[in-house]
């Protein structure tokens, strides 16, 4: 027998958060409760038998904190609220909700919007070493280096350090033009735009020209022992063994490193063996060091990405 519900939300801004672009949240409740649902200006009409319209309603509700405030919801926050709901985790998920890791330049908050990328802020914060392995788009490199920015602008400490082996998809860096700082650079954009979120573009300058944030290829780690830093190692699948040995006995006193990769997006030669994944094996159980690992229900991309990640792992295996 089918139902009718009738949700009178708060404002035209929270009916567009809750909608989304184009009312793609709207498509994947209605997808994933069975439920039809329309929207007509503020007022919110769910159809189907009591189980979709409960299923419906209990996801919505969940999110009210968030939609209310004209907060943009996503769907993978959608479909990290339901699976709240089906394993009885709705207090995980408000802790989820209320951890605001900062603020953007522009006020919007930057929040894990999965439970998998909350374990890992988590392990960040408790932990002098934090690995975190994952398919594209799961906010590895993002969440961490938003957490470095942050606990540096707090001054908790005096230099941030971003750093990545200078291997890309089989392109060599000898054909860019300029210097080894100027052809690295492009290769390290993504932790750009990690800074940009929170510092003005003329101030990240300012810091980098005075040490406090320091941009490098991982060849310039050699040697060095770093102390009071935050370090973040991106893109370290392309490291050998003996670059991720040398980098890790880098750190020195009130330091903290993130290693961030994907393994299965390895650009070094065949018969290479990852530095990562060799890392992973031998300190998966070394106390004071945590191994996070993202997988498609992480990514927070266009939801294209997910449908992307899944064909390729289900052809590799």
């Amino acid at each position: 027998m089918t139902e009718e519900l009738k949700i009178e939300l708060s404002s035209i801004d929270s009916a567009i958060a809750l909608s989304g672009y184009q009312e793609e949240n709207i498509k994947l409740l209605a997808k994933h409760t069975g439920a039809n649902i329309v929207l007509r200006g503020q007022e919110l009409l769910i159809t189907g038998t009591d189980n979709q319209i409960e299923r419906c309603q209990k996801i919505i509700i969940s999110l009210e904190s968030l939609w209310k405030q004209g907060k943009t919801i996503t769907g993978v926050e959608i479909l990290t609220a339901r699976h709240a709901i089906e394993t009885n985790r709705q207090d995980d998920l408000e802790q989820l909700q209320q951890d605001i890791l900062a603020k953007t330049r522009r006020g919007l908050e930057i929040r894990a919007k999965t439970f998998r990328q909350r374990k890992y802020v988590q392990a960040i914060r408790t932990h002098d070493m934090t690995f975190c392995v994952g398919p594209a788009g799961t906010g590895k490199t993002y969440l961490g280096a938003i957490i470095a920015v942050k606990a540096l602008l707090d001054n908790q400490y005096e230099r941030l350090i971003l750093t990545r082996p200078a291997v890309e998809a089989g392109e060599k860096l000898g054909f860019l033009p300029g210097d080894l700082q100027q052809k690295i650079n492009p290769y390290l954009r993504p932790l750009y735009d990690a800074l940009y979120e929170l510092i003005e573009p003329e101030k990240v300058n300012t810091l980098m020209e005075k040490g406090v944030i320091e941009v490098a290829p991982l060849a310039y780690m050699r040697g060095r022992t770093l102390n009071n830093s935050f370090v973040i190692l991106d893109e370290a699948q392309n490291t050998t063994p003996a670059q991720m040995k040398m980098v890790l006995t880098r750190l020195g006193f009130r330091s903290k490193m993130v290693v961030t990769g994907d393994i299965t997006q390895t650009d070094l030669p065949l018969n290479q063996k990852s530095g990562l994944s060799v890392a992973i094996k031998i300190l998966r159980n070394v106390e004071g060091i945590s191994i996070c690992e993202l997988s498609q229900a992480d990514v927070v991309r266009n939801p294209l990405v997910q449908k992307i990640v899944a064909a390729y792992e289900n052809y590799e295996k």
